[in-house]
């Protein structure tokens, strides 16, 4: 798959717990993204969120992080990372892509760090693509006021992108959409219309910006 653009896909959210379905969202998005042509996923993050999220009867997140883990066994691409779980307080899903995109980043050869150290290698290496990766349910929650933050949406949009699934008449099956800068003009222009998948997230009763429902 040469000349494809490298992708690693993250799910956020409370895992609260693991289901089959969240491991079946990366199976087909990745799917998916391969049968376009254009893309080559090379890895799954499932980032489970922090205590403070103050989900009702959220477990405790070494719990949850160690269910993710226990669910991941057979994975051979996919991976829990408990960095947004192990934060002092609850972060915005937008931080947890800068946070990723970074270590991205630091991981490969001849490429820059935030501490700007540089290491030497003989050819460029492809910067891989951050996507989020969410139900339609997520991404329809953009349109609720004072939920997420304007300026969040679009970074989120624009520099990582969304891999977003919905149900289509097919049993037992997803169809997926990959959203990207030369989409975001008509998407704000006519609003997004999606359709709810299922009980794959409920959004959050206390009231905060950017908290993602997701998951």
């Amino acid at each position: 798959m040469k000349n494809r653009i490298p992708v690693v896909l993250l799910a956020c959210g409370s895992f609260n717990p693991i289901t089959n379905m969240h491991l079946r969202l990366f199976e087909v998005a990745r799917d998916h993204l391969h049968e376009t042509g254009m893309y080559q996923v090379t890895g799954g993050i499932i980032s489970p969120v922090n205590d403070n999220y103050r989900k009702k009867d959220l477990a405790a997140a070494q719990h949850r992080v160690a269910m993710v883990r226990l669910a991941l066994q057979t994975s051979d691409w996919i991976r829990v990372d408990p960095w947004e779980s192990e934060q002092a307080q609850w972060m915005e899903t937008v931080k947890v892509l800068r946070h990723h995109h970074s270590e991205l980043l630091r991981s490969l050869p001849g490429t820059q760090g935030p501490d700007h150290s540089r290491s030497v290698s003989q050819a460029p290496t492809a910067v891989p693509e951050l996507k989020l990766l969410c139900g339609a349910d997520v991404l329809k929650t953009f349109q609720t006021p004072d939920l997420w933050k304007d300026e969040h949406i679009q970074e989120i949009v624009e520099k990582f992108g969304l891999a977003e699934a919905s149900d289509i008449p097919v049993p037992s099956e997803l169809s997926f959409r990959t959203w990207q800068v030369e989409t975001i003009n008509e998407w704000k222009e006519f609003g997004i219309s999606v359709v709810m998948a299922g009980q794959a997230g409920r959004v959050p009763t206390s009231p905060a910006h950017d908290k993602n429902p997701g998951f």
